[in-house]
């Protein structure tokens, strides 16, 4: 039931972004991979103020039941874009999140838990088209772990790269 009340309020919310609202909201998806634990994920996302200096992304990831861990994490992070480059800009993430590690008990990590904190740092790379490709690099602090992003985001109400054919951005 719970689960369904969340399911539902991330429709009502998708479902009431205004598409002209001159791309302040993305959404994507993506494959992750684990370095250390050799294990292939897949991740959703939610990008808020895509094309300003900070964004906050609301993001959930799970990785599956044939790699050595099987977990899933709900959490956000937030991004600063510190590079522009034409059509590409550079960001920094700090992400933290709720961690539920859901084959634990066949780890041999001494003091190994099914719910866990994570706060993760990275730093990532897109584009600032209307679907933009991105790849991100982030390291886990509580269990000095590395892992990739490589995904899609659609920006919603977008006509043209950053904000090129939205009025707020007009004199």
């Amino acid at each position: 039931m719970k689960r369904l009340k969340l399911v539902l309020l991330a429709i009502f919310l998708l479902g009431s972004i205004d598409q002209g609202n001159c791309q302040n909201v993305g959404i994507g998806l993506s494959g992750l991979y684990n370095v250390q634990t050799e294990s292939f994920g897949a991740g959703a996302r939610v990008v808020l103020f895509p094309d300003n200096v900070m964004s906050l992304t609301p993001q959930v990831s799970y990785y599956f039941p044939f790699n050595k861990i099987t977990e899933w994490t709900v959490g956000a992070a937030l991004d600063y874009k510190f590079l522009y480059r034409n059509k590409y800009y550079a960001y920094a993430l700090v992400h933290g999140g709720y961690n539920r590690w859901t084959n634990y008990d066949e780890s041999l990590m001494e003091g190994a838990e099914p719910n866990n904190w994570n706060l993760e740092g990275g730093v990532g790379i897109t584009t600032t088209r209307c679907l933009r490709p991105f790849a991100e690099y982030r390291y886990n602090l509580k269990f000095q772990e590395t892992h990739f992003n490589v995904g899609l985001l659609l920006v919603l109400g977008c006509r043209g790269g950053r904000g090129e054919d939205c009025p707020v951005y007009k004199d």
